[in-house]
């Protein structure tokens, strides 16, 4: 999509602090943190929203996790603790609508947040 700000991304026509790349999957840092550590990992693909999602993209879900998982690991707070949460529509909280997954770390995790 052409206006999409993470597609953007993905061309390479927006600078971002990426962390990890590869020919499915981006991870930056999130430009207005609510962690110590809050990392985004998109698929490459434009999918809007998790509805979206069909059975032969389980492997690309998968892989959204695994990244989020290493990255924990490189940031070393994988023993600690993170959080991993993807909001689906408005409603839960999704402000751009190209899938993605936030992970949350570096800080204890309160539920309800607040």
């Amino acid at each position: 999509m052409s206006d999409c700000l993470f597609c953007k991304i993905v061309k390479g026509q927006i600078k971002s602090d990426i962390v990890y790349q590869d020919d499915d999957v981006i991870a930056f840092r999130d430009i207005n943190p609510q962690a110590p550590h809050h990392i985004l990992c998109i698929p490459r693909q434009h999918i809007a929203t998790v509805n979206e999602f069909t059975p032969t993209q389980a492997p690309l879900i998968g892989k959204l996790v695994l990244t989020a998982s290493n990255i924990a690991k490189q940031l070393q707070v994988d023993q600690d603790g993170y959080r991993i949460v993807m909001n689906c529509n408005r409603m839960a909280g999704q402000t751009v609508f190209h899938v993605h997954l936030h992970l949350l770390a570096g800080r204890p995790m309160h539920w309800p947040p607040g």
